[in-house]
């Protein structure tokens, strides 16, 4: 089910501020409740084409234990992209909710 939805889930993580890599991992677990525990071979390919595509940029920075780690932030164009599929979304999930609610009503 993740499947085409990947880019608008890490772009969701990271519309409250930048973040680097393994705290978007974090982000997203926590958001879906454990639901998506998403292994980090899947995250980071997935921020370096973001980044690619200018929905998202990226700067090093030095944690405060002293080691350099990449920090993204969603820019503009980022934004405009999860807005369009987060509308997108909404659409999708409204007429799976009212095919499953007419299947209900079929079965009642």
């Amino acid at each position: 089910m993740l499947k085409g939805h990947l880019d608008m889930i890490v772009l969701a993580a990271l519309e409250t501020g930048p973040s680097h890599g393994y705290a978007v991992i974090e982000t997203i677990r926590d958001r879906s409740g454990g639901g998506f525990d998403l292994p980090e071979g899947t995250v980071y390919p997935a921020l370096h084409r973001l980044e690619e595509l200018r929905l998202l940029s990226s700067c090093w920075e030095t944690s405060p234990l002293g080691r350099q780690r990449r920090v993204y932030s969603i820019t503009k164009r980022g934004k405009e992209a999860l807005f369009d599929r987060q509308a997108s979304w909404t659409r999708f999930a409204n007429a799976i909710s009212a095919v499953l609610g007419g299947a209900r009503a079929l079965a009642d």
